[in-house]
């Protein structure tokens, strides 16, 4: 936003650094939370019996800690990581912001084999997480199809298919932008990528999970109605 606002396109290496530590720490956060919001999901359609047993307020406030805990390690391993490598093919990110693939290619060093090991086993976590949604979602449909009324499938399937939407564009284009082969870059296709897994995920969190609740819904009409009447 600054570079924006001041016309500008320089970062200092600490911003640089703090930049990478937020973004990997928030990506791990948000995986993970979408993660146990998954299982919750599971659980209240499941189980629903079970429910104030498998998901209290503590046992919720002990996954939320763990998803935050295990995020702030993990970014601070790569952050460490990433920086410690010599820099000698210049200083200018092809990226609007610092990432740590582009980071990479201004690497002379064979020791960013680490990271590369790390952003392997990074995707090993992220498909383990990814394949952890898939066989809760395929739990939760057979049971929301047992259901007899189609009202009650109706708002069981409203309740997980922008969840499911989320978790699968988040997913998808991050292990694309972190994994794909050296030959399929090309600065438009990482500049898309970035994008959708970046911005797009979060901007779409408030239109999706807000934009559910009737009052929210029935204020914006009223706004937009009086809107209209002024003009």
């Amino acid at each position: 936003m600054h570079n924006s606002l001041w016309d500008t396109s320089n970062i200092s290496y600490t911003g640089c650094a703090a930049q990478v530590f937020l973004l990997i720490f928030f990506m791990g956060a948000e995986l993970s939370l979408l993660t146990i919001m998954c299982y919750d999901r599971y659980v209240s359609i499941c189980k629903p019996l079970h429910y104030g047993t498998l998901l209290g307020s503590r046992a919720c406030a002990h996954m939320a800690a763990a998803a935050w805990a295990s995020a702030f390690l993990y970014s601070l391993l790569h952050t460490a990581n990433t920086f410690s490598l010599p820099l000698c093919h210049g200083n200018a990110l092809g990226q609007f912001f610092c990432e740590i693939p582009q980071i990479l290619k201004l690497s002379c060093s064979k020791s960013n084999l680490r990271e590369l090991g790390l952003l392997g086993v990074s995707a090993f976590l992220v498909f383990g997480c990814f394949v952890f949604i898939v066989f809760s979602y395929v739990q939760i449909f057979r049971a929301v199809l047992r259901i007899p009324s189609e009202q009650g499938r109706h708002k069981a399937f409203s309740t997980c298919l922008p969840h499911l939407v989320v978790v699968s564009l988040f997913v998808c284009t991050a292990l694309l932008t972190y994994l794909k082969p050296p030959s399929m870059s090309s600065p438009s296709l990482d500049l898309a990528l970035s994008v959708l897994y970046s911005v797009v995920p979060p901007a779409l969190n408030p239109l999706i999970y807000s934009l559910r609740n009737q009052e929210l819904k029935a204020e914006v009409c009223t706004l937009m109605t009086g809107c209209f009447q002024k003009h």
